[in-house]
């Protein structure tokens, strides 16, 4: 099915469509969100918002980005909107979470299921996704978006609405901010 053809049968109500759209963006949607939420069942949560959202609102998709682009923008603002929701707990409930009580792991790191994060790196995963959360908004979605889910930075301007230099830049100051993190954290 073409991506047009996907489009009108969304349109049409055709539930194989839906089933296409979520069979073949389900793991980047869950991956993208989870780049920024930094929890599996927020990220999971914010997953199933996206695809209810883009049900309920695909007559408005005006085609003039490609639906992956959409998908990813809806997909930021709904983890963003979810960060925003928890401001009060936001400094220190992405690391409770990861550790909870007594420093244990809450959950594994592999369930960070981002491509270029192998199970055996598991301490310097956390350690980087530490660093992530603490990154300024726009810089955390770019770095998420490029580094992670592996977009070009047209891709991250077309979802962020804004030029590539800007994501340049933003990608710039990410990696020295993550520097400073991790030296921070190492030294």
């Amino acid at each position: 099915m073409t991506e047009s053809e996907l489009i009108q049968g969304l349109k049409d109500g055709d539930e194989s469509a839906f089933k296409e759209l979520v069979d073949t963006h389900k793991d980047r949607v869950y991956n993208t969100a989870l780049g920024i939420v930094q929890n599996a069942e927020d990220a999971e949560d914010v997953a199933q918002e996206v695809f209810i959202q883009v049900f309920r609102s695909i007559h408005s998709f005006k085609g003039d980005a490609k639906l992956s682009t959409w998908l990813y923008r809806i997909a930021t603002t709904r983890s963003l909107d979810l960060l925003r929701s928890k401001k009060s707990k936001k400094r220190f409930g992405i690391i409770q979470r990861l550790f909870g009580e007594g420093d244990e792991p809450a959950f594994e790191i592999p369930d960070f299921n981002h491509p270029g994060v192998a199970l055996e790196q598991k301490e310097n995963a956390a350690r980087l996704f530490r660093a992530i959360s603490q990154l300024p908004e726009n810089q955390k979605i770019a770095f998420t978006l490029h580094k992670l889910e592996d977009l070009s930075y047209q891709e991250v301007s077309e979802v962020m609405q804004t030029t590539v230099p800007a994501i340049e830049s933003l990608m710039h100051r990410a990696k020295l901010n993550l520097r400073k993190i991790l030296e921070k954290e190492t030294g």
